[in-house]
């Protein structure tokens, strides 16, 4: 028994020299992987023990969780922390003695890593939820700006209150780019990057869709803060509640508990032929995204005839991911029978559409038949990402993924050289850059297509 702790004894000697081939990290679980080890022994001595052995175990225990604690907080591990290791070790070899009974200890190990576990799954779900909720909530700056920007809209005469270059909304030779939001600050970073990467900013139109309550905080901003030689316009949901007349529906639909799949605004999308009904091509961008290439050369790809230009979703050595069947069940015949469940999925977010073609396949009447079916039989998941992608299935050509990068909304690993060439980077997922919980790297992206200094901003504490 002596010889076998002189030999742990130098082992952990010789690691005080050799630190710099092992990581922290390594170093921290095996302390961790200790002390479990050591509370397992403790759990097999009889309750209120005081002998001189368990003592020493919860000295060890004690010891160790502090150079745990310590670690956490520096770059390296102390020579006292491998010195409390190399202490462990010796206690817990003669620990294996006095409890050699290998079947018990299994047992106990599964009933402590079974509890670990469900704690650690508990602690998921709470994270999840508030996360969750904190992306639905608007943060006071933004809901602060909101109502500075409504109130100030009213004081002009409504002649004042128009945006400028009106007769360019139809122009068949200019670059249109719609986005659907009733985020103003998001918006503005959606217009902002897009203009500042264009070659031919003068010929960028945006057709900006939001909802009555922020039609007039909306408006004021692009008032407020021109867009050089581009032109902006805003519209009201309300301008299209013909839509639901024509076609005998309402826009805001889905059982999903999940406001952001049951928005009007969200659907709207799958209405852009009647929305516009003088364009034949458009460009649909979400509201988190940021643009850091010309988008104007969208118009120049050959989409072969599709309706929808999309970059796919789908992983190199990840086959199942983003597949068909992971968002539309398959159990169900009608969908078993018209489509491939190992299809790949595409990106909303970032589309060149076809107006013409859609109108010509009158995808609009198969998406209205496809949304009656999902309110009647459970045949999608995630709202109407699905309904969409079985609407443009076959209609939909796969564009280069430089166009569309994906994933930092909720990816912390998203690769730099992907993101660096991106045209389109977009903070999908929940955690968006305009809130606390986004992801901090990329916060940067976005962050500089806002106008911090803007008195607004300023008063409404909307700092970087």
């Amino acid at each position: 028994m002596k010889a076998e702790s002189q030999r742990v004894g130098a082992r952990y000697d010789q690691d005080v020299h050799t630190m710099s081939r092992r990581t922290l990290d390594e170093k921290v679980k095996e302390m961790k992987d200790q002390v479990i080890r050591a509370k397992a022994y403790i759990n097999f001595t009889p309750t209120n023990s005081t002998s001189h052995f368990v003592k020493e175990l919860k000295l060890r225990i004690k010891e160790l969780e502090r150079a745990i604690s310590q670690s956490n907080r520096g770059s390296r591990l102390s020579k006292s922390a491998l010195q409390r290791m190399k202490a462990m070790e010796s206690t817990l070899y003669k620990a294996s003695r006095i409890y050699p009974d290998c079947a018990a200890m299994v047992k106990k190990l599964r009933a402590m890593t079974y509890t670990a576990e469900e704690q650690v799954r508990s602690q998921r779900t709470q994270e999840t939820f508030l996360k969750d909720l904190g992306a639905r909530t608007i943060p006071k700056g933004l809901h602060c700006l909101s109502m500075r920007l409504t109130s100030e809209y009213f004081a002009p005469e409504p002649k004042e209150r128009e945006l400028p270059n009106k007769h360019k909304l139809h122009y068949p030779d200019h670059y249109h780019f719609a986005v659907f939001s009733d985020n103003i600050l998001a918006c503005a970073v959606v217009v902002n990057s897009t203009i500042s990467s264009a070659s031919e900013p003068e010929r960028i139109v945006f057709h900006i869709v939001t909802d009555s309550i922020n039609f007039p905080a909306m408006s004021m901003w692009f008032l407020l803060n021109p867009v050089g030689r581009a032109t902006v316009n805003v519209e009201s949901i309300d301008n299209f509640q013909w839509l639901s007349t024509k076609y005998d529906v309402t826009l805001q639909k889905e059982g999903s508990v999940d406001p952001r799949y049951i928005s009007e605004l969200n659907h709207l999308r799958f209405y852009l032929p009647d929305i516009f009904p003088r364009l034949n091509k458009i460009v649909l961008l979400d509201h988190d995204v940021v643009v850091q290439r010309d988008l104007t050369k969208l118009w120049s790809i050959n989409i072969r005839g599709k309706v929808n230009g999309a970059v796919q979703t789908c992983k190199e050595g990840e086959p199942s991911f983003r597949r068909m069947d992971m968002f539309v069940n398959f159990t169900d015949p009608i969908i078993a029978n018209r489509f491939d469940a190992k299809a790949c999925t595409w990106a909303f977010g970032m589309n060149i559409f076809n107006l013409k073609e859609w109108r010509r396949q009158n995808l609009i009447g198969l998406y209205h038949k496809y949304l009656h079916l999902g309110n009647k039989r459970p045949l999608f998941k995630a709202g109407s990402l699905p309904i969409g992608w079985i609407t443009f299935y076959k209609h939909t050509v796969a564009i280069d993924k430089k166009w569309h990068v994906l994933g930092l909304g909720y990816d912390p690993d998203v690769r730099q050289e992907d993101i660096d060439e991106a045209a389109v980077i977009h903070f999908d997922g929940i955690l968006k850059p305009w809130l606390d919980i986004g992801i901090e790297k990329y916060k940067q992206f976005w962050r500089k297509h806002v106008k911090f200094e803007h008195p607004y901003l300023q008063q409404c504490n909307i700092h970087e």
